[in-house]
């Protein structure tokens, strides 16, 4: 059996929704079907806040046949794959979908695999993840009674850069509260060579990292996770040689103390040595899991060589099938996987199709590149990084309304406008397809 649609979209997460609900409100397409198995729809944003004891996960749910628009036919179904000559999608149970254009916006996927021995803690005991299972995470941090807080993340992309620190601030602000803090060491362990790559951010983030004695580790390929031991084991990636300093000096096999270039505020806490890899010990870990295209994105003619959706940085559009179009986080752009990107996405392609449809053309706008990471570093306190391609800060006007002057200094008000603002045009703006 098969089936034909004017707009196919893959996927009921806030791309897929949004590009939807602006197509049928917006624009007055009549034809939209989306294809999405799932039966709950989630804003993760606010995961960060559950894992932190200081938002109700229940709230964070909603029954997809309540997101999905009335107007649009939702296809409960996976898609399995593609044959983009023949304008068709491939579905699990439904059979082959026709359609005259494609929205390709399944978000992306977890592959355990790429960093061995994680899958298998993952959520359980003092191994957590916000994006996985926030519940989880607090239940660590609250039972956490001292040791090395270890936060790191996987080399892979991974959806909004800025939430594995995020935690790590709000779990530091209750180690205080409660106390533990006093035989605590918090090391936050990344690939990257800086705390953020947004210079004002990162002058700001600095000082948070100083007022919370945290450790930061730069460098720190995450390769695995022994489990049993609570090692987490990394590779260095820079040069060892480069300048001629050494990762690691041991005046005695047991002292292992690492080179000022890999670290700031350094922490002496206990690691191992396995040939090239350096294990850290920890007591409790949070990480964010290595993050792939979904395997239909990937084992597809669609993708780049990195494996991510091959799409135009500017239009979405496909670079090699004119009417297909991809955004969200499954798309090959230069830029932060985050809601904030598909809020400024999302109407070049509604834009573009709508044009299409209507008069064979293409639409003039472009995206920059912009997206945002709300960085909460307190109860009650956030930055709002905001930046494009280039990581220009590109702070929204609109904030200047709210009486923030500088987005890029922690502000109570944007603490209050990740609980309970963004949230709220979440739901009732940007599901339903309003402009914001």
């Amino acid at each position: 059996m098969s089936s034909h649609h004017q707009v196919l979209i893959i996927g009921g997460g806030s791309a897929g929704i949004m590009v939807a609900a602006q197509l049928l409100r917006q624009k007055k397409i009549k034809d939209v079907a989306i294809i999405e198995p799932a039966d709950t729809h989630y804003y993760q944003p606010a995961w960060t806040l559950v894992g932190a004891g200081t938002y109700d996960y229940s709230k964070t749910a909603r029954p997809m046949s309540s997101i999905i628009p009335k107007e649009a036919t939702w296809i409960k179904d996976k898609a399995t794959g593609f044959d983009p000559e023949n304008n068709t999608v491939h579905t699990e149970s439904k059979g082959d979908i026709s359609y005259d254009y494609l929205v390709v916006a399944p978000g992306l996927a977890y592959d355990f695999s790429l960093v061995p021995g994680l899958g298998e803690v993952i959520d359980k005991g003092v191994v957590c993840s916000n994006y996985t299972d926030p519940k989880h995470t607090w239940e660590v941090i609250k039972n956490f009674t001292g040791g090395t807080a270890l936060f790191t993340q996987p080399t892979t992309p991974i959806k909004c850069g800025g939430a594995p620190q995020k935690i790590m601030y709000l779990a530091e602000n209750h180690f205080r509260k409660s106390g533990v803090n006093k035989k605590t060491d918090i090391i936050f362990a990344t690939g990257g060579t800086v705390i953020f790559g947004v210079k004002k951010i990162a002058k700001t983030l600095m000082e948070v990292v100083d007022r919370k004695d945290i450790n930061l580790r730069f460098h720190h390929k995450l390769v695995a996770v022994d489990g049993e031991k609570q090692i987490a084991w990394y590779e260095m990636g820079k040069e060892i040689t480069a300048g001629g300093c050494v990762v690691i000096s041991s005046n005695e096999e047991d002292d292992l103390k690492l080179d000022e270039s890999f670290q700031y505020n350094y922490k002496d806490v206990e690691m191992t040595r396995d040939g090239n890899r350096y294990g850290i010990h920890y007591d409790m870990l949070h990480t964010a899991p290595p993050s792939v295209a979904p395997k239909f994105v990937k084992d597809s003619p669609l993708v780049n060589d990195a494996g991510w959706l091959d799409v135009d940085h500017q239009t979405m559009q496909h670079n090699k099938f004119s009417n297909i179009f991809g955004l969200g986080d499954v798309a090959a752009l230069p830029t932060a996987k985050t809601g904030a990107a598909i809020r400024k996405q999302a109407p070049i392609v509604v834009d573009n199709i709508d044009l299409l449809i209507k008069q064979d053309k293409m639409g003039t706008k472009v995206y920059n590149g912009y997206s945002s990471c709300p960085l909460v570093t307190d109860y009650g306190k956030m930055v709002l990084a905001e930046f494009d391609y280039q990581n220009n800060f590109t702070p929204d006007p609109k904030l200047k309304q709210m009486f923030i002057s500088d987005s890029s200094k922690e502000h109570w008000r944007l603490w209050m406008l990740k609980k309970y603002g963004l949230p709220h045009l979440y739901w009732n703006k940007m599901m339903k397809g309003k402009h914001v």
